[in-house]
């Protein structure tokens, strides 16, 4: 059964693009089947991937509403297991077109379920907010990864994002359950970030993954050259933790079906 795995925070620049581009990167070089999905208008992990969609680009916009058939908007990336479904700046007027359409909270839910066969993962990389394109994106996913920064207010996102999850699930009847927050940018040498990561661990038990993504510079260069740092950078600290992420995710959906 394919696994499809959101990529969410309300917050901007917290490593939420990287994390999608490098987790599907890793679980690729593992041997899966995997699709990137980016539904974020400043289309970064499309262009991350190195497709530069213009605005008259088709992309994942089109599907949405219906005027293309996912199967022909997929793009092959240069990472051999890995296929993408791009983004594109009409994204942003999507939100406008889906307000008045029929389950326009399931929209993303429905082209995922004509490709999904394809594929043992999805990875849906969503905006920086908690509008329609965002609630598409917790609807048509089994599981939420919410990359969190180790800094002062990330608690408070980190409630915040779990209650719109639960509120979500109850009036959309949806069954989107979290897999867990990711700290990143991590530097084991602040006090700050010591003391957050400990917070977060202490109040949200068993939703925080054990790996940490540490601040890195081969992870902040990789996109601007078209590349996951698995192929920027393969033997990086940020490479290592990405690597390890993905182990720990195959190591929690192979308990699920045991």
């Amino acid at each position: 059964m394919t696994r499809i795995i959101s990529i969410c925070n309300a917050k901007g620049g917290v490593g939420k693009t990287t994390t999608a581009m490098n987790v599907a990167a890793f679980l690729g070089a593992f041997g899966k089947r995997v699709l990137l999905v980016d539904i974020d208008p400043q289309a970064n992990a499309t262009s991350g991937m190195g497709f530069h969609n213009k605005r008259h680009d088709k992309s994942v916009y089109h599907a949405l509403i219906g005027k293309e058939s996912p199967e022909k908007l997929i793009k092959k990336t240069n990472f051999l297991a890995v296929d993408l479904l791009p983004a594109s700046p009409a994204l942003a007027g999507a939100s406008i077109e889906l307000v008045n359409m029929r389950g326009r909270e399931f929209k993303l839910k429905g082209v995922l379920s004509e490709i999904a066969r394809k594929y043992d993962f999805i990875i849906v990389d969503s905006p920086p907010s908690l509008g329609l394109l965002t609630i598409n994106a917790l609807t048509a996913a089994h599981k939420v990864l919410i990359p969190v920064q180790c800094e002062y207010y990330a608690l408070e996102g980190l409630a915040d994002l779990l209650h719109t999850i639960q509120l979500v699930n109850a009036n959309l009847k949806s069954r989107t359950a979290v897999m867990g927050a990711l700290l990143t940018m991590y530097d084991r040498k602040s006090k700050l970030h010591r003391a957050v990561a400990k917070e977060i661990r202490r109040k949200f038990p068993g939703y925080v993954f054990e790996t940490t993504i540490p601040r890195n510079v081969s992870l902040a260069e990789a996109p601007s050259f078209g590349k996951t740092i698995l192929q920027y950078s393969p033997y990086s600290h940020g490479a290592k933790a990405y690597r390890q992420l993905a182990e720990e995710i195959l190591k929690l959906e192979e308990g699920r079906k045991t």
